[in-house]
């Protein structure tokens, strides 16, 4: 049997971590590892508890959710973000998706679908519910036309395309290293110079190039 998923639940609300908790732990392969008020307790967690998944509220004080998804997509790529929110507007959507988010929930799905959703975002793979699927097309479609992806003009080495392709097939950056066979270090380098090179400030956005310029398959 497979080791349990370690989620963390973030949110400002004791009642909801509460209650999340509880029915998380329902589920043979899901564990509550810990629970935080903010994003700031979330990143100190992040440094002793083990988490695949953070399940992440975006109204929050000390530090929100996105800039806490933001935080974790930098300095601990590999933890998925859930976020799990009353909102499902256009900006808090784009927002939580552009800091790294790997999927986004409105806090009236059920037990399951959550559960369901977290099984997906450790494995790589995106969930959005009903409204936010549709609040999430209706932004790309007024979205300004977005400029064609070519490696060889925006001076990719063959190495740095192979990381975002990587990237784009939601491997971590550990997996990444395993897979080329270099250390996670030297990921990381490749990774900074390529966002660098293609003007991305996050896996979401390397992602999209890597799709765009055929580097990944959606």
């Amino acid at each position: 049997m497979s080791p349990a998923l370690q989620i963390i639940v973030a949110d400002d609300q004791a009642v909801v971590r509460e209650g999340l908790t509880a029915l998380l732990d329902l589920a043979d392969d899901i564990t509550v590892t810990g629970s935080a008020a903010h994003g700031g307790e979330v990143l100190e967690l992040l440094e002793h508890v083990p988490c695949d998944v953070v399940l992440m509220d975006l109204r929050m004080p000390v530090l929100d959710g996105v800039a806490a998804t933001a935080r974790i997509t930098a300095n601990h790529p590999e933890v998925a973000v859930l976020v799990l929110t009353t909102y499902a507007d256009g900006d808090s959507v784009t927002g939580a998706l552009a800091a790294g988010a790997r999927g986004y929930l409105t806090k009236d799905t059920g037990r399951a679908e959550i559960a369901a959703a977290i099984r997906s975002a450790a494995s790589g793979q995106s969930t959005f519910d009903a409204a936010v699927s549709c609040r999430l097309l209706s932004a790309l479609a007024a979205a300004p036309p977005t400029r064609a992806a070519d490696p060889a003009r925006d001076g990719l080495t063959t190495r740095e395309q192979e990381v975002l392709g990587h990237i784009g097939d939601g491997l971590s950056n550990a997996e990444i290293a395993a897979r080329l066979v270099v250390s996670p270090a030297t990921v990381k380098t490749h990774i900074n110079n390529a966002f660098a090179k293609i003007g991305a400030t996050s896996r979401t956005e390397a992602s999209r190039y890597a799709f765009r310029a055929g580097l990944a398959t959606p």
